[in-house]
């Protein structure tokens, strides 16, 4: 037993690593500059798929019909630009309006999901015949589609009354509870059998075991669930805004720029950029706390 922390298999704190705030910038450095090069990539390869168009004037072979794809620039000039004629608000303001509302109801969904995953993954491991009786029907809900689910929930919360935002908030508790529920599952049962038998040895109550011993050990396991049901949480609140018929968030926005795609595809591609930062966005908060909670050495290779 660790005398410092109070407990059982604690690991080295990350101080105590040679080099390990060296590793982890280092690292970090890496990860930016993998994604910088995968997107420079993507946006080489778009323009240069859109660049076959004017080559058909040789005589190229391979005439794709890509007149609704928009050069890269077009659709930052959409972004900066005024979003209707003559209207005040440019692109980007609507954009982030709207994805703000939407996150709101995906950090909503996100902490509920959460909350139930971790409560279930407790459940199971203090009861192994509640496991086998539930698990069954936990991994079953994640094969409906969610189409068919999102339409139920919204149905359900009008007969109840409930405000509309927090039927899309349930949507995307919906798909937030599966990832925390496996991983929290497997990481309450990774401390090593030793370790647990010398806190019961020590008297300790269930209760004691699952705050010092179960739950630090879980923790790495949790965090990357939490990535995981953080880009899931926005998905499920933009397809969740369609059926609730909310037209603040990024569900409706990308609807509306989807009818008028013919005219202006530029305008859906910026509301597709602006979903996924996002996602991404939320992804690096959940980073950020798991830096701020969990030495390096402790974290799991993501």
């Amino acid at each position: 037993m660790d005398q410092q922390s109070g407990v059982v298999g604690a690991s080295t704190p990350s101080d105590a690593v040679p080099g390990g705030d060296r590793w982890s910038q280092a690292k970090w450095i890496r990860r930016v500059g993998s994604f910088v090069t995968i997107l420079v990539f993507l946006v080489v390869l778009w323009e240069s798929y859109k660049g076959l168009w004017r080559w058909q004037e040789w005589g190229w072979p391979v005439r794709p019909d890509n007149s609704a794809m928009p050069h890269t620039w077009d659709i930052l000039d959409a972004i900066f630009s005024p979003a209707r004629r003559g209207g005040e608000d440019i692109l980007l303001v609507i954009l982030l309006r709207a994805a703000w509302f939407t996150f709101r109801e995906a950090l909503a969904g996100f902490v509920v999901g959460g909350l139930f995953g971790f409560g279930i993954a407790v459940l199971f491991v203090r009861s192994p015949l509640m496991e086998r009786g539930l698990m069954p029907y936990v991994v079953a809900s994640q094969t409906v589609p969610l189409i068919a689910i999102a339409p139920m929930v919204v149905i359900w919360g009008g007969r109840l009354d409930l405000p509309r935002w927090t039927m899309v908030a349930v949507i995307s508790a919906y798909l937030t509870f599966f990832p925390v529920t496996i991983n929290t599952l497997r990481g309450l049962r990774s401390p090593a059998a030793t370790s647990t038998e010398l806190m019961r040895s020590y008297a300790a109550k269930p209760r004691e075991v699952l705050w010092k011993l179960q739950l630090p050990a879980a923790l790495p396991y949790i965090f990357t669930a939490l990535k995981i049901s953080a880009t899931a949480s926005v998905i499920g609140a933009i397809i969740g805004e369609l059926p609730a018929g909310l037209g603040e968030g990024l569900g409706r926005t990308l609807l509306t720029f989807m009818y008028t795609y013919i005219s202006g595809p530029e305008k859906l591609y910026a509301a597709i950029v602006i979903s996924a930062l996002v996602g991404i966005f939320f992804v690096a908060l959940v980073s950020v706390a798991e830096r701020l909670l969990i030495p390096p050495a402790r974290r799991l290779e993501t």
